[in-house]
């Protein structure tokens, strides 16, 4: 499917794009490499994407059909070069006619760079090659992934209808809080819903740590779970991206920020669950019970704050 070259002025050849997202880059990424996600914001205003294929790793392939808002379908192809989860990808892509051939083909690298839960990310577009007569679509190419970013900016930014947040005040210091969450012999004994145990097998608290664990539900089903730690900001915030679910069953995907705030001698522990779209949030409700489930956690939290970690009151807590 390669074009012919053709002469093309300077000025078209390549584009930079830099953009800050207010969104942590796990989300931003999956936004890039869920078909649903990427789906939702490609191309510019009152287009949709009917059909949206994407195998994200080298060698694989991407399609997208756009369809203009008068109904008119743009069909758009491409190959992934590289694929360095969540810092940077590099995929082709062009425009076909309709016998499938490549009428022009970009080469794209985009790079996803977090700092304070903010994604910077940087789009630097390198046209290969392209055909007579298509000059036309090229002089659009910096609007349309102008108008397209900014679609993903509301999408990523926008997280009312995809998120979970569950707060209770516990009585207990901060500092308290924070080690029973961060040691993992403690947070064991409270972590899940009422009447579930934890297994936790790897737990590095910090930024680009492992934290793997099963949870054991009453009736025996396990749940396996692993997290990366995005944020450690001790004694305020824990910040991570989760995958997990019931084994067999389709995988649950979120960023979950956990934040400690201190009220007079209580601290205010408060969950905040991202999902990438509002039915995985749904899922997640309906399949799981996770607002419940939320809530139980912090009651569990609250009461072996109150019964099991007496003794560190009186001995004072000691670091990990």
């Amino acid at each position: 499917m390669s074009a012919k070259t053709t002469t093309v002025l300077p000025k078209l050849k390549d584009l930079v794009l830099t953009r800050v997202f207010d969104a942590p880059r796990e989300l931003v990424w999956r936004a890039w490499t869920d078909p649903k996600m990427l789906a939702i914001w490609w191309g510019p205003k009152g287009f949709t994407n009917p059909r949206c294929e994407v195998d994200v790793r080298r060698d694989g392939h991407i399609h997208i059909d756009m369809r203009g808002p008068d109904g008119t379908v743009y069909p758009m192809a491409g190959d992934y070069k590289e694929v360095v989860e969540p810092e940077r990808l590099v995929f082709t892509s062009g425009a076909l006619d309709k016998n499938g051939k490549l009428l022009f083909e970009f080469l794209n690298t985009i790079t996803f760079e977090e700092k304070t839960g903010r994604t910077t990310l940087t789009l630097h577009s390198h046209l290969l090659n392209t055909t007579p007569g298509t000059e036309r679509y090229l002089r659009g190419h910096k609007a349309g992934w102008t108008l397209s970013l900014e679609r993903l900016d509301q999408l990523v930014a926008n997280t009312t209808d995809r998120e979970i947040i569950v707060s209770r005040e516990v009585d207990a210091p901060r500092e308290l809080v924070w080690e029973a969450w961060t040691n993992p012999k403690h947070l064991a004994q409270w972590w899940g819903p009422v009447g579930f145990s934890t297994t936790i097998t790897e737990m590095d608290v910090r930024v680009g740590g492992v934290f793997k664990q099963v949870m054991h539900g009453p009736d025996g089903t396990d749940y396996p779970n692993k997290s990366i730690f995005k944020e450690v900001v001790k004694p305020e915030r824990i910040v991570y991206s989760h995958a997990g679910g019931r084994k067999g069953a389709k995988g649950v995907h979120f960023i979950s920020t956990w934040t400690f705030e201190t009220v007079g001698k209580k601290t205010k522990v408060t969950i905040r669950m991202v999902f990438s779209t509002v039915a995985d949030r749904e899922h997640v409700v309906n399949e799981y019970g996770a607002i419940e489930g939320g809530k139980q956690t912090l009651a569990r939290l609250a009461e072996f704050l109150q019964k099991g970690t007496k003794g560190q009151r009186s001995r004072g807590t000691k670091g990990k």
